[in-house]
């Protein structure tokens, strides 16, 4: 049987460049070799996409130094990469695309717009799906029609912050301190403060809106970071539950990715029905957003009321060895080449139904 060809995409302009390659890897290493031709494409933080020659040029950061320029063709009855060195030019038939891409122009929809025009089978959410989760103001507005609780928040525009004192007031009038401040379009905490006072709430705007034209204020919620899997299309379904124990006052992306005492806990000890109605509400969030393929979906549990609060998707989580969501399927057993295959089994199911 002749080998498919994937590509999987990795890098981008995102602040979540660096985590995009450690899960390019892991990816990689889970590709079976006798099923896929594996081609691999880095996208700099400039933009300029490369062909990279092997895994390891990743691990060791020599990628960028590439010197064959490889772009997807929007040409739907073409299906290839478009590769040129020097004057040379050369084309890499493609059947199917990894989009490993966190954040802004890979999460976003930006890239699955490009794979929809390209008319390729691709791994993850849509393009509708993608955009409305990457915007937490969008994805709250949704999930606030499925009756599932969640904190109360003032959207503010950048350009308000013209006036910050009426920007502050407003929050102050309907939120109580600490707050979080959030850009709309964001992944991996970035760009997000706890602000206690007038003072800090002023320098979490102004940090926010460094991140994106669209911020929001956000109430604090006192309790348990909890976090869901969903793994399907129609007919998806939920892993079990994570917990994010952080040493930090939030879970911010040194938490996540550098300070060794924020830790992830699977399957933990939680009230009784508590996991079943968090799994319940992940599929509902995901199939409200349309969501396909995968997404984490990430609550709060609210102690002292046993109130399940929905926090945010990620359309595309993090791939690397601590991620929450391939070890959540790990121990559902479903380790990670099984995750993966099936993530792109997916993608050509995706493309039988016609969704692409």
């Amino acid at each position: 049987m002749d080998k498919k060809t994937i590509v999987v995409l990795f890098g981008g302009r995102s602040s979540e460049h660096e985590i995009s390659c450690k899960s390019a890897v892991t990816i990689l290493q889970a590709i079976d070799p006798a099923e896929y031709d594996s081609k691999i494409v880095g996208i700099t933080r400039d933009g300029h996409w490369i062909l990279v020659n092997a895994m390891e040029d990743i691990v060791n950061g020599s990628w960028e130094k590439g010197t064959v320029t490889a772009v997807l063709s929007p040409d739907c009855t073409r299906k290839e990469l478009i590769c040129r060195e020097a004057e040379a030019y050369w084309h890499i038939p493609v059947d199917v695309v990894f989009p490993v891409l966190h954040g802004r122009n890979g999460e976003d929809g930006t890239v699955q717009g490009l794979l929809e025009l390209a008319g390729l089978p691709y791994v993850g959410c849509g393009l509708m799906a993608s955009a409305l989760g990457m915007d937490k103001l969008y994805a709250k507005q949704i999930v606030g029609l499925l009756g599932i609780a969640q904190a109360a928040y003032v959207p503010v525009q950048k350009e308000a912050l013209a006036q910050m004192d009426l920007v502050v007031a407003k929050i102050e009038s309907r939120l109580s301190y600490p707050v979080f401040v959030k850009p709309a379009n964001a992944g991996s905490s970035r760009g997000i403060s706890k602000a206690h006072n007038r003072e800090e709430l002023e320098a979490a705007l102004l940090e926010a809106a460094n991140h994106d034209e669209r911020l929001l204020a956000e109430e604090t919620i006192v309790g348990r970071e909890l976090e869901c899997a969903v793994l399907g299309g129609k007919e998806a379904k939920a892993s079990g539950i994570g917990e994010i124990i952080t040493a930090t006052e939030f879970y911010d992306y040194d938490s996540k990715y550098t300070d060794t005492n924020s830790r992830t806990v699977i399957d933990p000890e939680l009230p009784a029905g508590i996991a079943d109605k968090i799994r319940e509400a992940a599929v509902a969030v995901f199939h409200a957003l349309n969501g396909y393929g995968l997404a984490r979906v990430d609550f709060f549990l609210e102690e002292k009321r046993n109130r399940i609060v929905f926090n945010e998707i990620n359309t595309l989580p993090g791939f690397t060895n601590i991620s929450m969501y391939p070890m959540l399927w790990k121990a559902q057993g479903m380790d990670i080449h099984k995750l993966v295959a099936r993530q792109i089994e997916l993608a050509y199911e995706r493309r039988k139904q016609g969704r692409i």
